[in-house]
Formats: structure tokens, C-alpha cells, sequence
């Protein structure tokens, strides 16, 4: 009886050593279905795995593939329309216009197409003012497409207009702003419209954002470049474009600004009536 459970013993071993092990050389399937696309079967074994990528050690933080546009310390990714933002404790702040002359936008030196974005802004305290003008900015995607940056804590304001709204066309699913003076974070995610040979849209640029935390928009299309109190539209336009930092006539502070560049297989395809 000893020899016996010996013997199981060892025959179970070899198994283990020579089924299971083998196959975690390369694990998955070869006779499963497949799916759309007629690329790759369920569960395959070739499919390539993800690239690796470390996160960050605390939470905002930029992970390893990102590109730090703020770290608190130079404005070296940016250039402004006219003097530079200052920076104090960590953060940049819009400047008054009696200072900058005017307009004073900040623009990123780099062009981006599709991206991950984080950014965190506090809006100033006490406010001053009401509506549009208490603690505007916005984030304008290829300087076409905003995502609206307002303090929208007890500041009553038209829909398309408050924080976390794609401006001038979709309000934001819910209204997750913090008080005025407390830092808030938005991460988004852009994809930019395609655009065929002859200038035709082909697909619209999409945006799904957390303010906070919270999700804001759900992978909401965009009707266009953004314009004040016009219907927004599109114009055929280069893949890759600056990134700007609109400047309100209010001094909105920022930090901890990074982006991800997207590759193409980060873009949500839409599946059709065949599946395909």
C-alpha cells in the first residue's frame, strides 16, 4: 500500500513537471473561436502580452511612460501667448492681465494627438466674481477642443459652461467641483477625430473625463472646435497639435500636469451589426 501511494506520488510529480510547466512557457488556446477582426482567437496563446508599464508610487503621480508637462519646478514644456505663468510653491498661477498685456495662453511645446491627461487646478478663495468670470480656464485639446475648467462649487452659470462640461455642447453628467481654494483633479482621456483624404470627417474627437474622482463624460463625441456662443464644427486639421492652457482673466492655479501619448490600439472601435 506505501509503494503503491509512493508511486502515485512520483507519477503526479512527473505530471506537474512535465504538462502544466510546459505550458506556462506559453499559455492559451489554438482551437478556440475566432474573434472580430479574424486577427486573433479567444484565449490565444499568440497574442502579444502588454507592454509594461510602471505606475506611479502615489496616487496622481505620473507613471513611467508619461510626459511631465508641470512637475511644480520650470515651465520648460510651455511657452506663453505673451509673458510666462509664475510659479510658487509648487504651482503655476494665471497672471492679471494688467500684467501680461493682455491674452496670455499657455501653450505646450509638444503636439499631441490621442492622450491620457492628468491635471490638478484650484480655483482662487475667496472668489470675487460670479458665473463665467469666478475661476475660468479650460483645457483645449490640439487648441480646438475644451474641456471647461470653472469654479463651480455655489456658483450658478449656464450648463455647457461649468466645470466638467465640454464646452458650449454637453453639461457634465453630474457636478463633482470642490470648494473654491481646494485642489481638484481632472483625468481625461482624448481621442482626436480622423479626418479622410479629401478634408470629410470621418470620426469625431471623443473625451471621457473624472473630475475628482468622478465620472463627468462617458466618452462623449464633440461637435468641433470650440467657439462662444456659436454651434461648434470641424475642420480637417493636422494628427498632432499643442496642448493650451486658457488663460480667463483669472488667477487659476495648476499642478502636477503629465500626459500619456496613446497608441492606436487605445482607441475604442466600434463593432458593427456583423460583429466586425
Amino acid at each position: 500500500m506505501k509503494r503503491c501511494v509512493r508511486t502515485g506520488v512520483i507519477a503526479a510529480m512527473a505530471l506537474t513537471m512535465t504538462g502544466p510547466v510546459a505550458a506556462q512557457d506559453k499559455p492559451g488556446f489554438k482551437d478556440t473561436p475566432m474573434l472580430p477582426g479574424g486577427q486573433w482567437r479567444v484565449h490565444d496563446a499568440d497574442r502579444p502580452a502588454p507592454i509594461v508599464v510602471t505606475p506611479a508610487a502615489t496616487p496622481g503621480g505620473a507613471p513611467a511612460d508619461a510626459v511631465v508637462l508641470f512637475d511644480g519646478r520650470s515651465l520648460d514644456a510651455w511657452k506663453p501667448d505673451r509673458i510666462a505663468w509664475p510659479i510658487a510653491n509648487g504651482a503655476l498661477t494665471i497672471p492679471s492681465r494688467a500684467k501680461s498685456g493682455g491674452e496670455n495662453n499657455l501653450v505646450s511645446k509638444q503636439s499631441f494627438g490621442d492622450v491620457q491627461m492628468h491635471l490638478e487646478f484650484r480655483s482662487p478663495n475667496p472668489p470675487t466674481k460670479s458665473s463665467q468670470d469666478r475661476g475660468n480656464s479650460g483645457i483645449w485639446f490640439m487648441q480646438r477642443y475644451e474641456v471647461q475648467i470653472l469654479d463651480g462649487s455655489q456658483n450658478p452659470t449656464y450648463a455647457d459652461g461649468t466645470v466638467g462640461a465640454v464646452y458650449g455642447w454637453k453639461p457634465p453628467l453630474v457636478n463633482a467641483a470642490r470648494k473654491p481654494g481646494e485642489w481638484q483633479t481632472y483625468d481625461i482621456v482624448f481621442e482626436r477625430p480622423r479626418f479622410a483624404a479629401d478634408g470629410s470627417l470621418v470620426r469625431p474627437a471623443y473625451v471621457t473625463a473624472l473630475l475628482n474622482g468622478v465620472l463627468v463624460q462617458n466618452h462623449q463625441a464633440m461637435l468641433g472646435t470650440t467657439i462662444w456662443r456659436k454651434v461648434a464644427s470641424y475642420t480637417a486639421h493636422a494628427d498632432a497639435a499643442p496642448i493650451q492652457l486658457q488663460d480667463h482673466d483669472s488667477p487659476v492655479s495648476f499642478r502636477n500636469i503629465w500626459v500619456r501619448p496613446l497608441p492606436a490600439a487605445a482607441i475604442a472601435q466600434d463593432l458593427g451589426k456583423d460583429g466586425k
